[in-house]
């Protein structure tokens, strides 16, 4: 559904909240108190912009206790998976099912043998062998997150586009939130999404790609048939985004549409108690989660004890004994990427970034000068780019 309704300026919005600063906090109360692995407490922290500030300090698992996940791939093509947003010709949300998997075959994009097996991939302990895998990868029990929140959240002077795996905040169950994963045609493999638009990272640990608590309203928009196991809600809060600010589903509190968005899709309006706050609203098609945060996040606030993925910590700094999992990114991000980061001296996920989104074409001489390299260091870092 397209609104009608005006875009906020930015600027307008900053002043708005400082002005009403005292409801802005984040408030630890409103977790499920039974996610935190040790009590949250308040901690000296460090903003991006170099604000020295006090945030919260949560501590959580791999996966809340009770929280059913999957489906994700689908083991033939007569069984139906989760769900994955396809953005090259015919873009869209789909189920993982026979007829998704057959168009991709006839774009290019095998998935499936001769006998109509799913090529699956546990990227936690193997590697694809084939040019187009689903990832389905399996959960490390022992993982514990570690998260920040600004206890008094700060408006940023220009808002933070949030990318391919970036770090958007966390759900009131403890779960990670994070943005859209790197596309089949940036990766070669569809790490696929269960019907609540989530999945394990190469980690471990569960997280979200999506805001779960309000898929139904995606699927109506998108005819996708799929339904999301969690209590839907779209007027209630979904969780808390790494700047401090609330996230909300697509209505608000009262069960209206949000008037006024800001290209964050947040405002300034009403929610529960009635405090004028600045909150995140999700977007009713998918991705449903905001593209850019207005506010300042903590350095370092998202640490794991798992040896891979975001927030890893390298194999023989956590004190486990069993082997480490193959690295690589949230969301299936190959190992082969954060090897050529290393080589080109930058940041896994400024080498995405610069690569271009989901579904867009590399420009190699464009993302070198993005990134500072020359076009031929760039290209000889790479992994080869995979057979459509």
């Amino acid at each position: 559904m397209t609104r009608s309704t005006g875009i906020r300026p930015f600027a307008l919005l900053v002043a708005l909240v400082v002005a009403t600063p005292a409801f802005a906090h984040p408030d630890t109360g409103d977790f499920v108190q039974s996610a935190f692995l040790l009590a949250p407490e308040i901690v000296g922290c460090t903003l991006e912009d170099g604000t020295q500030t006090q945030c919260h300090k949560i501590t959580v698992g791999y996966l809340p206790g009770g929280l059913k996940i999957g489906l994700f791939c689908p083991a033939t093509l007569d069984d139906a998976g989760g769900i994955w947003e396809w953005t090259g010709e015919n873009s869209g949300l789909y189920r993982i099912d026979g007829d998704f998997l057959r168009m991709l075959d006839g774009l290019g994009y095998r998935f499936f043998d001769d006998d109509e097996n799913v090529y699956s991939v546990d990227n936690a302990t193997e590697r694809p062998t084939v040019d187009h895998a689903c990832i389905n990868v399996s959960v490390d029990e022992s993982v514990e997150i570690t998260m920040l929140l600004p206890v008094d959240p700060m408006m940023a002077v220009t808002p933070t586009q949030l990318g391919t795996v970036g770090k958007v905040g966390v759900a009131l169950d403890g779960v990670p939130i994070f943005s859209d994963a790197p596309s089949i045609q940036m990766t070669g493999h569809m790490p696929a999404l269960d019907t609540c638009g989530g999945h394990v990272d190469p980690g471990g640990w569960y997280h979200w790609h999506a805001t779960s608590t309000d898929m139904a309203t995606v699927f109506a928009t998108e005819d996708v048939d799929a339904v999301c196991a969690l209590e839907q809600n779209a007027s209630a809060q979904f969780g808390y985004a790494f700047d401090g600010f609330a996230l909300y589903g697509s209505r608000e509190p009262d069960g209206s549409e949000p008037a006024g968005l800001d290209q964050c899709n947040g405002h300034v309006a009403p929610v529960a108690d009635g405090a004028e706050v600045y909150h995140y609203h999700a977007r009713e098609t998918f991705p449903n989660l905001p593209p850019c945060l207005v506010g300042v996040q903590a350095q370092g606030n998202f640490t794991t004890t798992a040896t891979a993925g975001i927030g890893a910590q390298r194999a023989g700094q956590d004190g486990r004994n069993e082997p480490p999992r193959p690295e690589g990114g949230a969301g299936g991000m190959p190992p082969d990427f954060e090897d050529a980061a290393v080589v080109l001296g930058v940041a896994p996920q400024a080498l995405l970034d610069a690569l271009g989104g989901p579904g867009q074409q590399p420009d190699l001489a464009t993302a070198a000068e993005k990134l500072g390299v020359t076009e031929e260091a760039l290209r000889d870092a790479l992994p080869p780019p995979p057979n459509p």
